[in-house]
């Protein structure tokens, strides 16, 4: 009984889950969970999720970083046309 419930519990938030946008999360994670891993006994889950957001961080600052580059390519290419 408890078996199925578990396994239909787990396939209704399989189903419902929204996708997820955490992007460098997981390169973050492995990292973290390797680098608490030497640390110590019990680090790596830690090391993870401390991983996981700074790699979330850098994704988010990198973004920004090329939405403004593009930005800023775009009204150079715009500029000259508007001269002519």
């Amino acid at each position: 009984m408890r078996k199925t419930a578990a396994l239909a519990l787990f396939a209704l938030l399989t189903v419902t889950a929204a996708p997820s946008y955490a992007a460098g999360c997981l390169k973050g994670a492995a990292v973290g969970a390797v680098g608490g891993h030497f640390v110590g006994k019990g680090h790596s889950v830690a090391g993870a999720a401390v991983g996981c957001a700074i790699g979330h961080h850098r994704a988010k600052v990198e973004a920004r970083k090329d939405a403004k580059q593009q930005a800023a390519q775009a009204s150079q290419a715009a500029q000259p046309a508007q001269q002519k």
